[in-house]
């Protein structure tokens, strides 16, 4: 799966731009903007919470963006395939069940405190119809990777954007263009779900 960057973690982050101290600022505005938010300890329990989410929704096939060695990815598509849910991570599979998928599953590289978004490497196809197409949506996050506001986050992307794209979610899709009234999911997810690894509840 294309990348943006390969390893953001080694190549972008550095401890005067990303740090958990911004998380609490992330987890409130995430919330305001009608992101669920569950904290676990670990990628194992990441990977059961993502089929908790998934048995409460009912969703018998999820598409999923993520490379093959994202540990947490794989562990979270091994914990829905023992479920019985069919998962689909090729990108021409991804491709052809997007339209009917009722969740996508993808990694965010980091969270933004002041807007409560998370950003995610879309440079590839299937990196971006996951996050679009599905009505619900989860993303893994590294809850101690947030930095503080957009700008830099910008700074983030300034030391390894060359080409492709980038994306900020900010909670699930929302319009009010219909008489100013808000609608969820019409454009894109109705739910979205951010997963935050090494962030237990009450801690």
């Amino acid at each position: 799966m294309k990348r943006v960057c390969e390893n953001w973690e080694k190549e972008a982050f550095t401890p005067d731009l990303i740090s958990p101290a911004y998380w609490d600022a992330f987890a409130e505005n995430a919330k305001a903007a009608s992101a669920e938010i569950h904290c676990v300890k670990d990628e194992a329990a990441a990977a059961a919470e993502v089929e908790k989410i998934a048995e409460e929704l009912d969703a018998k096939e999820v598409i999923v963006a993520g490379d093959d060695t994202d540990t947490g990815i794989n562990a979270a598509c091994e914990a829905l395939s023992a479920a019985g849910r069919t998962v689909y991570r090729d990108k021409f599979e991804v491709a052809e069940h997007a339209p009917t998928a009722p969740l996508g599953l993808s990694r965010a590289e980091f969270a933004v405190g002041e807007t409560g978004s998370v950003v995610v490497d879309t440079y590839s196809y299937e990196a971006r119809v996951v996050g679009m197409l599905p009505m619900n949506h989860i993303v893994l996050l590294d809850a101690s990777k947030t930095t503080e506001n957009v700008t830099t986050a910008f700074q983030v992307f300034a030391k390894v954007f060359k080409r492709g794209y980038l994306g900020f979610i900010t909670g699930p899709s929302r319009t009010a263009d219909i008489e100013r009234v808000l609608s969820l999911g019409v454009h894109g997810p109705h739910r979205f779900f951010v997963v935050a690894i090494g962030k237990e509840e009450g801690k």
